[in-house]
């Protein structure tokens, strides 16, 4: 029974993902595009796919990311300081203690992945979507937070740590979560 429960719940986490990954595209095919945004979106969906794939301790730090998918990636120990990950994916991946610093993530899908004993400091995680995401012991002096969505308990845990302010938007981390 014990293995019937872990199958069912590997073909539910299975079509979960490819479910978010159509939804995504079938968003993206209904807005009616001009030709210079489809050319902009084409090279911007030409990034690396390192979806599914194994890159703990890989080395990422400064380069240009921008859209590319870590989706079910296991990232863990990786350092991705100072890189550009600006709309990028990381659906139910796996990023406990990889190092963001300095990383711009706005605009990033992080729903249901693992950030905990991440290095989030004076990172850039504004308009990310991070919902059933953990950042359980995650260090986050100045990051930007700014139109984040979180889940509430993640919110509550993140004020109680929440200081500093972000050195390139001047926004102050307690405020970009609207810490009470």
């Amino acid at each position: 029974m014990q293995s019937l429960n872990k199958a069912l719940i590997k073909l539910l986490a299975f079509f979960s993902f490819y479910a978010t990954a159509l939804a995504l595209v079938i968003i993206l095919l209904t807005l009616n595009f001009n030709a210079e945004t489809a050319i902009a979106t084409s090279s911007y969906l030409e990034k690396t796919d390192y979806t599914l794939t194994n890159q703990s301790n890989g080395h990422f730090e400064n380069q240009d990311l921008e859209g590319s998918s870590f989706a079910g990636a296991l990232a863990r120990g990786a350092d991705f300081s100072g890189a550009n990950l600006q709309g990028a994916i990381f659906t139910q991946g796996s990023f406990s203690g990889a190092n963001f610093e300095g990383a711009d993530l706005s605009d990033a899908l992080m729903d249901r992945a693992d950030f905990s004993e991440a290095n989030l400091k004076n990172s850039n995680l504004t308009n990310v979507i991070a919902s059933g995401s953990s950042f359980a012991n995650a260090e986050i002096e100045g990051a930007d937070f700014s139109e984040a969505l979180l889940d509430r308990d993640d919110l509550k845990l993140l004020c109680r740590r929440a200081s500093g302010t972000n050195s390139k938007s001047g926004i102050d981390t307690r405020s970009s979560l609207n810490c009470p």
